[in-house]
């Protein structure tokens, strides 16, 4: 099987074209590919295919095998793959996922007017984020429009969380220090807890100004990674709720930094940022 290892501020994916390769059981290749010992490494596996309502269809696997809707990253490497590998000659892209289609406006650098040239940045139409409690989904208080600033008591401490989806469930807790926060020991008491019936990404962040934020992440089926798009756009959304940001923030993560935008009166959130070709490859599978 031909690969492409590619990277969006280092949560990295192994992306497969199914255009020529055929994949019978994505969810065993995923396991088997983002082993970072045994297999090429990865935070999951990515098949880039054909769509009937899009220009392409984005289909995304876990470390641990588990789908999951949407990866942020992930699908500004998608869009780097399909311009740079010559699927597409559009600079506008439409990409089928399970949280709905997203439109791509690339950054194309050219060294000449003649150059077809790469793609150097990508800025996602993310859509709108979802509030409604039972739509994110978290199980707490259904008569609340949003669960913002909400009182919850995870593995013996009290937090105040605000839940937001991006067409997958996010859970945003805002701290003093996220750099020493003990991320490897409460991420995983936030993604598997009952409130959060399919599982949830816990994002922990601080916040340094009405334009800037630090953010780690706990990304469910994975732990944690370098960076998450959706996570980050979650973030400002409830950054936002809260009244702690202006509509554009600078978001950096471990991998680097994303610029999110909150459009209130299209109520879209855009998300702009990199993405890097790691290696080709070839794997038997």
């Amino acid at each position: 099987m031909r690969f492409t290892k590619m990277e969006g501020l280092g949560n990295d994916y192994v992306y497969v074209n199914c255009f020529k390769e055929k994949i019978d059981n994505p969810s065993e290749l995923s396991i088997k590919v983002s082993d970072r010992h045994f297999g090429i490494g990865s935070d999951g596996l990515i098949l880039i295919k054909p769509s009937e309502v899009a220009d392409f269809k984005m289909d995304m696997y876990n470390a641990d095998g588990s789908q999951s809707e949407m990866c942020g990253n992930g699908i500004r490497c998608v869009g780097k793959y399909v311009y740079d590998y010559g699927l597409t000659d559009k600079e506008d892209v439409a990409i089928e996922t399970l949280a709905g289609i997203k439109y791509l406006h690339f950054t194309i650098d050219r060294k000449n007017a003649n150059d077809r040239g790469i793609v150097s940045k990508v800025r996602v139409n993310m859509g709108s984020p979802i509030l409604t409690p039972s739509e994110v989904p978290v199980k707490l208080d259904a008569s609340l429009e949003m669960i913002k600033d909400y009182p919850v008591e995870i593995g013996g401490r009290n937090y105040n969380i605000t839940c937001v989806s991006m067409g997958n469930p996010h859970c945003i807790t805002f701290v003093d220090d996220v750099k020493n926060f003990p991320l490897e020991t409460i991420g995983p008491l936030f993604e598997s807890n009952e409130i959060f019936p399919r599982r949830v990404n816990a994002e922990f962040v601080e916040i340094i100004d009405r334009k800037n934020a630090k953010m780690r992440v706990w990304e469910r089926g994975s732990g944690e990674t370098l960076a998450c798009g959706t996570g980050t756009c979650a973030t400002v959304v409830a950054s936002i709720l809260n009244g702690l940001t202006e509509n554009f923030v600078t978001v950096e993560l471990l991998g680097g930094k994303l610029e999110i935008e909150w459009n209130r009166e299209e109520n879209v959130v855009y998300m702009t940022g990199p993405a890097t070709i790691v290696f080709d490859g070839e794997i038997n599978i």
